[in-house]
């Protein structure tokens, strides 16, 4: 089930996409109250092209984990780290499908790293691994946009990695997926800049979930960023990224600057 956050020039809801994406017929069929909880169907149906999607979520936090993927860690020039990194982006730093990534006057460069998200379904601490996908809704793209050389000069990533726009994720929830082996490309202005698949995460969802919420109370419609691999490298106003991951769809965000 793909579960979108939309408008059709009202108040946002929420829905499911139905039919097909590629050929054009898919539609959006309204649901209330919300995917976290059972929800119904309220009858309204808009097709997908007259309708504007959203940031499929709007989460209390995005944790994010760093070095996840060999390749991404030895082009940053150092080995991957034994646990997981685990940081912080704020939840301002949310865009969605189609909203620019904004690059601040600040920065002399800002890259793009496509990543697989996962969205947390309910109130949940310390999950065992075992358990960890009955606490998840579904999975997303995300861009884990990062001001490069604030992030080599702060000593910590928390500017860096937290600017507006900096989390493009979307274009939908996939409920129905297998995360171990996925297909994961970035391009830039069509050109692919990144090309891995999930079952190179050096650890993987199960074991992600597990660890962040030994750390603290996860909470219905929290992201978490798997990690990028290799491949990152700098974006500049008037090009357009897009990250897909296959059994998702594809994330595009223009870029701009402020």
């Amino acid at each position: 089930m793909r579960i979108a956050r939309y408008t059709d020039g009202s108040e946002p809801a929420f829905g499911v996409v139905e039919g097909s994406v590629a050929d054009g017929t898919a539609i959006v069929a309204g649901i209330t109250p919300h995917p976290f909880a059972p929800f119904t169907f309220t009858g309204a149906r808009r097709p997908l092209a007259e309708v504007r999607l959203l940031a499929p979520v709007l989460p209390s936090k995005i944790l994010c984990i760093g070095k996840n993927y060999a390749d991404h860690a030895r082009e940053m020039g150092g080995e991957a780290p034994t646990s997981p990194v685990l940081f912080l982006k704020p939840s301002t730093s949310v865009a969605g499908p189609g909203d620019p990534i904004v690059l601040p006057p600040d920065s002399e460069r800002v890259d793009y790293e496509g990543e697989l998200a996962v969205v947390i379904g309910r109130l949940c601490r310390d999950v065992p691994a075992e358990r960890a996908l009955s606490v998840v809704l579904g999975f997303t793209c995300a861009n884990d946009v990062t001001a490069r050389d604030q992030q080599a000069t702060d000593g910590q990533w928390t500017r860096a990695k937290g600017h507006d726009t900096f989390c493009p994720i979307g274009p939908w929830i996939e409920t129905d997926l297998d995360p171990s082996d996925r297909v994961i490309r970035t391009t830039l202005d069509g050109e692919v800049r990144q090309d891995s698949r999930t079952k190179l995460l050096l650890h993987d969802v199960p074991a992600l979930v597990a660890f962040m919420s030994r750390a603290m109370t996860l909470l219905p419609g929290d992201v978490l960023l798997t990690g990028t691999p290799a491949g990152v490298g700098p974006m500049r106003a008037g090009q357009t990224v897009a990250v897909t991951v296959d059994g998702i769809g594809t994330l595009t965000n223009p870029v701009t600057t402020r």
